[in-house]
């Protein structure tokens, strides 16, 4: 046998082994063998380094990324879902679904799993695994490839020999008994009814090649067993564990070291199909030619009809959802048949043919053992429970939110009370209430302080708001959470300075405030005396520093952490202005001109670029070569004076670079339609905005009719600049 034809035997050797271990969980032969056949491989690839492929285990094994995730443009948006939360809700989606087909008789529905994980798009070409992609903002999101390439139930290569018996594994297999054993029946109840026929397999001639472009939607997550075993690892090195499995896991993927995603022990679940030749004609053929296709693909989903069907899914989900080996916040609910997806359509939102159900927050008991009070990046002093640790919602809470004074009184909850508590979203762990019955004696009501905890200056409120506030703007926790957001990735994302930097920075006295961010590399000689701090981890910091002085307005002014504008309103203002100085300049009534900024917002940003403080703050910013990078510049006046709205679903751009383009062309984007609009573009989908622009007699434009108003040369020039 040549080197060539023993790789490709290793290749598919191995890659059937991965598929039996990882997703079938069967596997054949001794983890000692296995090593050895993957040894041989790495040893034939080495001495004949053009017979190694992209497809090759060997790839799995992970390297360090040059530089920034790099943006991908999904072929097909990887919509949101409306949420359920109550059987009401899910009964009116039902309702809204056979109106709209027009149909009194039930429906069938593919119930599944709602994953606790990060999505991700796998674009497979040939077959073979081109592009992995997180979901971002649904249009296009961040390149992983190397890291998804780690985790070993994403296929290399679709449809492998070794795949061929994949098929799908019964109740039985994947543990169902377990579940019986902890109590709940359903799944066993539902029976030949509840369970169902997947489809037919995929043919041959899809498993051996899969031509052309072909996406494939999931979730990676994190085992529970993994988590707590990374946790353990983490511990025993005297390093910081993970929060939950879905931060875990999310942290992995964006690693620029995918050695380091390769040691998380990640698992990618497959849940649909974007882009490329439809698999089957319903969801649940789908998963089942994804299956086949290599895939690992839960089994718990179902094919039901009707709401009682759906119903009693939910319910039966719900009460499994504990015994569970990984998380989920909900059910999502599909129409069947891929036809009949395709005439419900979708929102601007998402889908009209799907819903997400969401559990309630899963909730414990646990003792209160005392109240604090922290400080937030505006001044914000808010109370904190103190509390003995109790695992809820798949993590172990210590402390959790009280929100304000008024909400801790109206709750009742005082020191030493035995109070409920929740994850909030299941994220924010926060105290739903006190059990009276347990309260021992008549413990003091909570006094809301009169300084700062951490300053002890005054603190006071705002007419209005029932929060107080630190007076002291130089107070050192609101020093440290305007740094940490000053260089969190959705702001300046300054790699390298994370909350355990910040904090040392500062006891350090390097760190005083955010100037002094870009300050760092005139002291470079102290970060080198600092214990743990390397060369090499010095210098990608500063590098980071100097990559952050150029980034967009919009992520510069969101960074500022200006009261009420969040990113979107940062966006809003840096397409209005399109420059710092301009905005720093306008007054209340200009303020009020961008989009969806209201009286309240454009108050506080009037008020904050008028303070002296923040003026030298920005002055001292500049002269430090922070030079936040401007909207590209307007190309054309074909839209000036002109208001124009979008609706639906767009097929050649997103909803934000097709605004883009309006301002690009010198007019105006709005986010509702009024008798001052121009004209309004209507894509699938469109609701409300519709039917207003009919009542105005505002003339509606498809995104063809819109693209027609441009010509080539200048299409080109905006998508090309």
């Amino acid at each position: 046998m040549s080197p060539a034809e023993r790789a490709a035997y290793l290749r598919a050797e191995i890659e059937r082994h991965n598929h039996l271990y990882y997703v079938l969980e069967r596997p054949e032969i001794s983890d000692t063998e296995f090593d050895h056949l993957f040894r041989e491989l790495v040893e034939i690839e080495s001495a004949h380094p053009d017979l190694k492929t992209p497809d090759s285990p060997t790839q799995r094994v992970g390297t360090l990324a040059a530089g920034a995730f790099p943006s991908h443009r999904h072929a097909a948006p990887m919509l949101s879902l409306d949420n359920a939360f109550g059987d009401e809700e899910v009964r009116a989606f039902d309702e809204r679904v056979r109106k709209a087909l027009g149909t009194e008789d039930e429906i069938e529905y593919y119930a599944e799993l709602k994953f606790d994980g990060l999505s991700l798009s796998l674009t497979y070409v040939g077959g073979v695994l081109e592009t992995a992609t997180t979901r971002g903002d649904g249009v296009t999101g961040e390149v992983v490839t190397p890291n998804a390439k780690t985790i070993r139930s994403i296929p290399l290569r679709l449809g492998t020999e070794g795949h061929r018996d994949a098929g799908t594994k019964g109740l039985e297999e994947l543990g169902n008994e377990g579940l019986r054993d902890s109590g709940t029946q359903g799944l066993g109840e539902l029976g030949t009814e509840g369970q169902v026929d997947l489809g037919t397999t995929v043919p041959p001639s899809l498993r051996s090649s899969v031509p052309g472009l072909l996406e494939i939607r999931g979730e990676v997550v994190m085992f529970k067993d993994a988590f707590e075993a990374a946790n353990r690892e983490l511990a025993a090195a005297g390093q910081q564990v993970f929060v939950n499995p879905r931060n875990a896991a999310s942290g992995a993927m964006r690693q620029k070291d995918s050695r380091i995603t390769a040691k998380r022990n990640l698992t990618f679940l497959a849940y649909s199909q974007g882009a490329g030749p439809r698999l089957a004609p319903t969801q649940s053929g789908t998963l089942q030619t994804l299956a086949d296709l290599g895939f690992a693909v839960r089994q718990e989903a179902h094919c039901v009809k009707g709401i009682a069907g759906l119903l009693e899914f939910i319910h039966e989900v719900e009460a499994m959802r504990p015994n569970l080996p990984f998380g989920i916040d909900g059910v999502v609910i599909k129409v069947n048949d891929l036809d009949l997806q395709d005439a419900l359509g979708s929102t601007a939102r998402g889908p009209r043919w799907a819903i997400a159900y969401k559990f309630a927050a899963e909730q414990a008991l646990t003792k209160l053992n005392s109240i604090f009070w922290s400080v937030g990046r505006t001044g914000a002093v808010t109370p904190v429970a103190d509390l003995e640790p109790v695992f809820v919602g798949g993590v172990t809470v210590s402390r959790a939110t009280l929100h304000n004074i008024e909400d801790l009184r109206r709750k009742d909850v005082r020191e030493g009370d035995t109070v409920i508590v929740q994850r909030a979203g299941d994220v924010i762990p926060e105290v739903v209430g006190p059990v009276l019955e347990k309260r021992v004696g008549n413990p003091p009501i909570p006094e809301e302080p009169t300084e700062c905890p951490e300053c002890q200056a005054p603190i006071a409120h705002r007419p209005g708001e029932v929060i107080a506030r630190c007076t002291n703007k130089a107070c050192p926790a609101q020093v440290a959470a305007k740094l940490r957001h000053f260089a969190s990735r959705t702001a300046l994302d300054i790699e390298g300075l994370g909350d355990k930097s910040i904090l040392r920075f500062l006891e350090e006295g390097l760190l005083t405030d955010l100037p002094s961010v870009f300050e760092l590399k005139e002291k470079r000689e102290r970060l080198e005396g600092l214990e743990g701090m390397g060369e090499l981890s010095i210098s990608n910091l500063l590098s980071a520093i100097e990559t952050a002085k150029t980034r967009p307005l919009d992520r510069f002014l969101f960074a500022l952490g200006i009261r009420f504008v969040g990113e979107k309103g940062a966006k809003d203002l840096a397409r209005h202005f399109r420059s710092l100085d301009a905005l720093r300049t306008a007054d209340y009534e200009a303020l009020l001109e961008v989009q969806d900024i209201g009286p309240r917002t454009a108050g506080e940003i009037q008020e904050w670029f008028e303070e002296t403080e923040n003026q030298q703050l920005l002055d001292r910013l500049l002269e430090l070569g922070v030079a936040p990078s401007e909207p590209e510049a307007v190309v054309s006046d074909l839209f000036a004076g002109q208001t124009i709205v979008f609706t639906g679903k767009l097929e050649r751009f997103s909803r934000e670079a097709a605004e883009d383009l309006v301002i690009r062309l010198g007019g105006k984007a709005a986010g509702s339609v009024s008798k001052n609009t121009a004209f309004l573009v209507a894509g699938p989908g469109a609701g409300s905005k519709l039917a207003k622009a009919e009542e105005h007699k505002v003339p509606v434009y498809d995104e063809e009719g819109f693209l027609a108003m441009l010509s080539e040369d200048l299409l080109a020039q905006l998508v090309g600049g």
